[in-house]
C-alpha cells in the first residue's frame, strides 16, 4: 500500500506536484513551507508547518516530494533532498498519468516526471532530477542527480546530462553531445557540442558566455 506523501516547499511547481499526486490517486498530507502559516491555504497545499514539523512523521511512516523547482541553480534543490535524506526519509518518484515513458526506462529516487513528457528506451534518470512539461529525453540517454530539463526542451539520443546541471525551456541538445556537471544551458539554445562542468552557454548555436 503507497505511504502518505509529504511535499517540501509550497510554490510553483510543488503545486504542480500537488495536481499531479491528486490525478495518481495519492494521499497528500501537505506541505513543509517556512513561508507560510500553518494551516494556511494560499498556495492550495494544506501547510503542515515548516521543515522542522518533519520530525512528527515516523521515516517509515510517509514518502516525501521534493516541490522545490529550479530557476537556473539546481544547489537548493540537491541541498532539500540531502537534508531530509541523512534524517532518513524516502522520495517518491513521480511520473504525471500524461507521460509517455518506455517500458525499459530507469528512473532512480524522487525523480519528477511531468505532463506531456516522453521518455524513451534505454534512458537512465538519476535520483531527484526533474523532467518538466513537455520535454523529450530521447533513447539511451543518461540524466545525472538533481538535474533539471525545464519544460519544451529536447534532448536527442546518447545524450550524457552530469549532475545538477540546468537546461532552460526550450533548450535543444543534438545527439550524442556531453553535458558537464553544474552546467546551465540557457533557454533556447540549440547545443552542438560538449559543454564543460560549471559552464554557461546560450544562443544558437550554443557559446560560453
Amino acid at each position: 500500500m503507497d505511504k502518505p506523501v509529504i511535499i517540501i516547499g509550497a510554490g510553483g511547481h510543488a503545486r504542480v506536484l500537488y495536481d499531479c499526486l491528486c490525478l495518481l490517486g495519492v494521499e497528500v498530507l501537505g506541505a513543509l513551507d517556512k513561508c507560510y502559516p500553518k494551516g494556511d491555504r494560499t498556495s492550495r497545499i494544506p501547510i503542515l508547518g515548516n521543515d522542522s514539523t518533519i520530525h512528527a512523521y515516523a521515516t517509515d511512516a510517509v514518502e516525501l516530494v521534493n516541490g522545490i523547482g529550479s530557476v537556473g541553480d539546481t544547489s537548493l534543490r540537491a541541498a532539500i533532498y540531502n537534508k531530509f535524506k541523512k534524517l532518513g526519509y524516502s522520495f517518491r518518484t513521480v511520473v504525471h498519468p500524461a507521460a509517455t515513458m518506455a517500458r525499459d526506462c530507469d528512473l532512480s529516487e524522487g525523480v519528477q516526471v511531468m505532463a506531456g513528457v516522453v521518455v524513451n528506451t534505454g534512458v537512465k534518470i538519476s535520483a531527484d532530477s526533474i523532467i518538466n512539461t513537455g520535454a523529450i529525453v530521447d533513447h539511451d540517454c543518461f540524466i545525472g542527480r538533481h538535474v533539471h530539463i525545464a519544460p519544451g526542451c529536447t534532448i536527442s539520443g546518447g545524450v550524457n546530462v552530469g549532475d545538477g546541471a540546468h537546461l532552460g525551456v526550450g533548450a535543444t541538445v543534438i545527439q550524442g553531445v556531453d553535458i558537464g556537471r553544474n552546467v546551465l544551458v540557457g533557454a533556447g539554445a540549440v547545443v552542438l557540442k560538449d559543454v564543460l562542468a560549471d559552464m554557461k552557454v546560450a544562443g544558437v548555436p550554443a557559446k560560453v558566455i
